[in-house]
This record gives structure tokens, sequence and C-alpha cells, in this order.
């Protein structure tokens, strides 16, 4: 067929002087998509397979035009081919674990998803490249020189100065100059490299528990009772030191209000809880011998309204004793009512240096 030559196709029952050559299937695919990108159609050519992709671009090559009986004779034999579909299923895994989100258990999704080696969503580098630094560090760490180096230069320079930063002085030579060898790296490598990285963070095993081991111990000690949490810290420090040391800074107890929370936000602890319970906790405070628990009803007494402290004062004086129990499930209400004014966000508390120790 000479390179002017028409190439077209006969309606069915029609004849002519002349028989025009079939349509091969790649040559009516090439028409097609020809005909949508002219049309100004987004489609999606990158999801076909690589050989799929090389025969469509070799049968567009060869063709030069097509009368427009051929292109009508095309484009309907297409339309009805789409009428006639019944349903269409996800192409490939990918795709059907994508459909199925949310429907299926995560834990089968993740497992589906590490064997078959696919990227749940889109370029594997942009999940990589949204990751924080503490993250990308252990992989750089890990993993051979030359996947180190690609890595660092799919990052953004900043965080990718950050991390180099951050490294042993061998390491981050090492790594450096493997970066000035990528120069050679396929795309496809690439591709494959980020995928194998992103497959360590994107398959994660689902958490059973959104909170830090820490903020859910420190909240269950913040309301046991005294002795029950020195006991309990007392023991941590010796099998955890650095455990036992970061839940300490993550208890609140009613000894530690002077030092965590701000002076203007007192008053918002009268109105959240319970008059007699603050009562009860403040009477319980003051009585006992305790200098912490004493300074921490002074501070409170000390940042409300004058005639509203020397009305709990009386009250106090004439309260009598207060029973351990009581006390202790009084001065709890008052840190469960701090605890709640923080969660609404009405108030915040001071967090201490590292530098610090709380009372």
């Amino acid at each position: 067929m000479s390179a002017m030559q028409p190439l077209g196709s006969l309606a069915p029952g029609q004849s002519s002087g002349r028989t025009k050559p079939q349509l091969a299937p790649a040559q009516k695919a090439a028409i097609i998509v020809r005909f949508l990108l002219k049309e100004g159609a987004d489609v999606p050519l990158d999801r076909l397979s690589e050989a799929s992709q090389s025969t469509l671009t070799a049968a567009m090559g060869d063709m030069r035009y097509i009368d427009r009986e051929t292109l009508a004779n095309v484009l309907a034999e297409f339309a009805r081919e789409i009428e006639a579909m019944g349903l269409v299923f996800p192409s490939g895994l990918a795709e059907a674990l994508q459909t199925l989100e949310g429907r299926i258990s995560p834990v089968t999704a993740a497992r589906l998803r590490k064997e078959a080696g696919v990227r749940q969503i889109g370029d594997p580098w942009e999940r990589i490249r949204a990751l924080e630094p503490d993250k990308l560090l252990p992989l750089l760490k890990q993993e051979s020189t030359e996947v180190a180096a690609v890595l660092l230069s799919k990052l953004p320079v900043p965080k990718a100065a950050e991390l180099l930063g951050r490294l042993p002085g061998p390491d981050a030579r090492k790594i450096s100059y493997a970066v000035s060898l990528t120069g050679h790296v396929t795309p496809e490598a690439v591709d494959r490299i980020g995928l194998s990285l992103a497959a360590q963070f994107e398959y994660e095993a689902p958490r059973a528990f959104d909170d830090d081991p820490v903020e859910r111990l420190g909240a269950i000690l913040n309301i046991a009772s005294a002795d029950t949490r020195e006991e309990l810290l007392s023991g941590l420090a010796e099998d955890d030191a650095e455990f036992s040391e970061r839940l300490q800074k993550a208890i609140f107890t009613f000894v530690h209000i002077p030092a965590r929370v701000g002076p203007v936000d007192v008053p918002k602890i009268t109105r959240e809880v319970d008059p007699a319970q603050l009562r009860t906790a403040l009477a319980f405070a003051l009585s006992g011998t305790d200098e912490g628990l004493k300074a921490s009803a002074e501070y409170i007494l000390g940042n409300i309204s004058k005639r509203m402290a020397e009305t709990m004062r009386e009250d106090i004086s004439e309260s009598g004793r207060v029973k351990p129990k009581d006390g202790e499930a009084a001065m709890n209400a008052v840190v469960a009512g701090i605890s709640a004014l923080q969660t609404a966000g009405e108030l915040t508390l001071v967090v201490a240096d590292d530098g610090e120790e709380e009372d």
C-alpha cells in the first residue's frame, strides 16, 4: 500500500470495484485512540502493558489517513462493543484492592498488596517524599549505598540535605559519591526501587491502637491511686528506664497543676468540676502532709476570685476530715475535668522542657 493510499474497510454487504484491506485489531485501536486524542480526551495509555503500548504506537506510526466511511465503521463497532458490556472489572490486583478498600479486612488487604508487590495508588515516590525525615533515615542506613543514592536523589533538596547531615560521616560520603553515579540509572529501575521502598510503609500492619503506649498508660495512671502509680513507676524504672522516663513526663496528676496549668486557666476548672468534688479535693490536699498537694490547692485558691476563694476556705474549715479514698477520688475528678477542658481546646497544658523536672 502506498503512503497516500487510504486505509479503509467496507461496511457489511457493500461492494466496490476494488477491495479495501481489512483492519487489524491494532489498527482499529489506533484509529480510536487517534480520534479520542483529537477530540481532547484524556486516554490513560500508560495503564496498558508495555507490549500493548509498543504495538499501538507501531500501528499508529504505519498508518497515514483513513476515509470517513472507515472511521464511522470503526467507531460504530467500538460503540457496539461498549454498549454490549454488562460489567467492567478492575484492571489488575492493584485496582481490585482499591475497589474493595474498606470492604475487606485491612490485614487481608495489606497481605495481598505485599505478596503481589503492587503500589496502593499512584507514584510510589510521592508517598516516599511525603514521609518525615525520622522515617526516611532508617531507610538510608539499612539499604545499599546505590539504593540510598537513588532515594536521596528523588527527595526534595532541603529534606535530602537534612538526612545527609544526620548520617555518620563515612556513610554520608559513600552515598554522596554514589549519587554521582546515578546518571545512567533507568526510569524502570528507579520505579522498582520506589515501589520496593514504599511497600515498607504502605503495607504496614494496621495498628490496633491510635494512641502511643505512653499516652495510653499515662492516662490510666493519671487516675490510679498514688500508691499504685508510684509502685508501677518504680518497677518500670528498673525494667525500662527510657520508657519510664517518657511515662513520667506524660503523667498529669493533681500535684502537677501549678507547673502545667496557667493561672488564667484556673477559673475554668471551677466551672468544669463539680463544686462539691472540688471542695473535697482541696480539703484533702490542705489537710495532709504532702507539700506538693498543698501547693496545688493553694495555687487553685490563689488564682480564682477572692470572694470564691474565701467561701471555699470557710467550707473547707467546716467540712471536717476527708477520708483518703474520697480525697483521691475528688482529686482525680479535678484532673479529669482539666483533661476534658484540654480535649475541648479550652485549656492548654504547659509542657515542661526536657531539661526540667516537674514537681
